[in-house]
C-alpha cells in the first residue's frame, strides 16, 4: 500500500507542478491592456514616436528643473536596467519654453548614464492634454502639465498597467517619486511586457522556419 502511495506522489506531483507553472504562465504572461488607442507624439513632434517601441511615458509640462529628482529616480531604477533592450525608450513630453531646462536635465543624467533612449517631445498645453487625455487615466495632470506618474505603452499604442493591484485596484502609472514602487510593481511589469515581446518574436521566428 506503501509503495502505491509513494508511486502515485511521484507520477502525480510532477503533474501538479507542471499545471501550476502552466496557469502561471497564461494568469501572468501579459500586462494587461487598460487603454487602446494612444495618441503618438508624433503628431505633434516629429522627431519622437511612439509607434513600434515599448515606451515610458511621462509628462514634465513647464517644470522640467522641479522635476529633475523624479527623473534621477526613473533612470537610476529604471532606465539604467532596461535601457540596453533595442525597442525600450523613455520620452518625456514638455512645453515649448523649457528647451533650456531639457538640455540642463540631459546634461545631469549624462553624467549618470548614456541617455541615447531619454527622449524629450516639445509641444504646447494643449497638445500636452490631448496626449495625457488619450491615455484615459484616473490621473490628472497638474497646473504645470506635469505628473510625476509615468505610464508603460507598447508598441502598438496600448496603455498597459495592472487591473488587480493590491493598493489601487487598477492601476494606470507608476509614481516616481517612490524608489519602492519602481523597484516593486514598475521593474516587474516592464519584465512582463518584455518578456511577452520575446515570446512573441520566437514564435514568429519558429513559424517562419517550418
Amino acid at each position: 500500500m506503501k509503495k502505491k502511495i509513494v508511486l502515485a506522489v511521484l507520477f502525480i506531483l510532477p503533474v501538479v507542478v507542471y499545471l501550476f507553472f502552466a496557469s502561471g504562465v497564461n494568469n501572468f504572461g501579459r500586462l494587461p491592456i487598460l487603454t487602446e488607442n494612444v495618441e503618438d507624439v508624433a503628431r505633434i513632434d516629429p522627431n519622437v514616436q511612439l509607434k513600434d517601441k515599448i515606451t515610458i511615458l511621462g509628462f514634465l509640462g513647464n517644470d522640467v528643473a522641479s522635476k529633475q529628482g523624479n527623473a534621477f529616480n526613473l533612470n537610476q531604477k529604471i532606465y539604467k536596467r532596461f535601457g540596453e533592450f533595442n525597442d525600450f525608450q523613455m520620452v518625456m513630453l514638455v512645453t515649448e519654453d523649457q528647451m533650456g531646462k531639457v538640455e540642463d536635465l540631459k546634461s545631469e543624467l549624462g553624467k549618470l548614464s548614456d541617455i541615447d533612449k531619454w527622449h524629450f517631445a516639445f509641444g504646447n498645453p494643449d497638445e500636452i492634454e490631448t496626449i495625457f487625455e488619450s491615455l484615459e487615466t484616473n490621473i490628472d495632470l497638474d497646473d504645470s502639465y506635469s505628473t510625476p506618474n509615468v505610464f508603460i505603452v507598447d508598441k502598438d499604442l496600448k496603455l498597459r498597467g495592472r487591473t488587480d493591484d493590491e493598493d489601487e485596484g487598477t492601476k494606470y502609472g507608476f509614481d516616481t517619486s517612490s524608489v519602492a514602487e519602481l523597484n516593486n510593481k514598475m521593474v516587474d511589469d516592464i519584465k512582463i511586457i518584455l518578456a511577452e515581446y520575446r515570446l512573441a518574436l520566437k514564435k514568429n521566428n519558429a513559424d517562419r522556419s517550418k
